[in-house]
């Protein structure tokens, strides 16, 4: 599945009405943990059936204050509207991917 960059113009439809999990990536360009995890966001969006959103935490203060994000790479699992799980700080693949499965 592609990895989708979320905006506050999209992300009702793209998030909050979507009908998969959705895993929210809060990152930003300078970020050095966020630039480890990003790769293995990207497996896990190629490997499972869950849909994936990137949020440029700079670019998208709106979205970054509504989730309360204080530090980042913040993960974020969204199913039926519902953020149901965070993880804060890079984690490896095998937690990120037990964060999805078990909810």
């Amino acid at each position: 599945m592609n990895i989708i960059t979320i905006t506050k113009d999209n992300f009702e439809k793209e998030v909050m009405q979507s009908k998969k999990p959705v895993l929210l990536d809060f990152w930003a360009a300078w970020c050095g943990p966020c630039k480890m995890v990003s790769p293995i966001i990207d497996e896990i969006a190629e490997e499972k059936d869950v849909k994936v959103g990137k949020i440029n935490v700079d670019s998208e203060k709106e979205l970054a204050n509504a989730f309360k994000i204080m530090s980042i790479p913040t993960l974020a699992l969204v199913k039926e509207g519902k953020v149901v799980k965070t993880a804060v700080g890079f984690r490896p693949k095998e937690d990120i991917l037990e964060m999805i499965e078990e909810n």
